[in-house]
């Protein structure tokens, strides 16, 4: 397969500032079609990247002979248009969250198996330099056995950057779900996992809308996770911190305490307990307020496996697993109680 021809169904934000320009900067793709319930921007966009333009996937996905499909929709309809595009032969790689319930999630997975296609779930922060660096340090057991740890996920909201500003499907629990835990928890939730290597048991999870008015989703939460090795830390999403994006982690080791995101100058600080500091320059992560996200490489990686035919980093299983702890910590501030996770 010397190119893959490629579509991207919506065209918003996400797709904009990361899907559309990486899929053009890599060497095997084309991108052949655009999809969008808006026509003008279907029409804008396919003329900008000399491709299709659509209004319905279904039609896109009937009339394009398409090897792969970047899904870039509503939370609500990640599921039914992922199995859709399987389903016609195409490899998928859809935003997070992958679905709105575990069930969905499963229907997409067993989509792909049955189609012998590969489905990727766009979590980019397992790409991030300093997160890279930072997993490879505990899995050598040079910051000893983790106690625990803290991350946050803020910025002051989508309306910033989502192409429909205030009006944007995000608020709406219709068609997102869930508000901030969806954005930006969940990312936090699959980095978390992959950082430790081991999956989480018991979520206590307080989830609320503080912040934003006439919105129907989450704005702020904060929640307590345990790993199945006692492993104790918070995990906070927010679409309240106004003044400056926040996307740090820290793990508190029995070696080391290691900063990830949480230095202006260095991606990674490794303070050893015996008083040693260690400082990378990593290249800062990436934000949407900095102008795209145009070298994630997830794209790149969702390509590789493709021509390689090698199994993702983020395949379905692992979506679906990231997924899970979110959902378990809306269920866990609607019932007050904590909640225990499936094995």
């Amino acid at each position: 397969m010397d190119t893959l021809k490629v579509a991207i169904i919506g065209c918003g934000s996400i797709a904009q500032n990361r899907h559309l320009l990486e899929f053009e900067a890599n060497e095997h793709v084309d991108i052949t079609a655009v999809c969008d319930i808006v026509e003008e921007r279907a029409m804008v966009t396919a003329e900008a990247f000399g491709a299709q333009s659509y209004t319905n996937y279904e039609d896109l996905l009937e009339k394009e002979e398409i090897d792969a499909v970047s899904v870039c929709l509503p939370n609500y309809l990640h599921a039914p248009v992922s199995i859709a595009a399987l389903e016609a032969g195409c490899h998928v790689l859809c935003e997070k969250p992958m679905a709105t319930s575990s069930e969905e999630a499963e229907k997409m997975i067993e989509a792909a198996e049955r189609n012998g296609k590969k489905l990727m779930i766009a979590h980019n922060q397992r790409f991030v330099s300093s997160h890279e660096r930072a997993r490879k340090l505990i899995e050598s057991g040079e910051a000893g056995k983790i106690y625990s740890f803290r991350t946050t996920f803020g910025h002051g909201g989508p309306e910033g950057w989502s192409v429909d500003g205030a009006d944007s499907w995000f608020f709406k629990r219709d068609e997102a779900f869930i508000g901030a835990m969806g954005d930006l928890g969940v990312h936090k939730a699959d980095l978390l996992r992959y950082l430790l290597g081991e999956e989480f048991v018991e979520v206590a999870g307080f989830v609320e809308n503080n912040a934003k008015e006439n919105v129907t989703v989450d704005d702020n939460a904060v929640c307590i996770l345990r790993s199945e090795s006692g492993v104790v830390g918070t995990l906070t999403a927010s679409w309240a911190y106004n003044a400056n994006e926040d996307n740090s982690t820290v793990i508190y080791g029995e070696k080391a305490t290691l900063r990830l995101e949480d230095d202006p100058d260095y991606s990674l600080v490794v303070q050893y307990t015996n008083g040693e500091v260690v400082k990378y320059e990593l290249g800062q992560i990436q934000s949407n307020e900095e102008g795209g996200q145009t070298n994630t490489g997830v794209i790149d990686h969702f390509v590789d496996c493709i021509v390689e035919d090698k199994q993702p980093l983020i395949d379905g299983e692992e979506g679906k697993r990231s997924l899970e702890i979110i959902l378990a910590a809306v269920e866990s501030g609607e019932t007050k109680q904590i909640t225990r996770l499936a094995k």
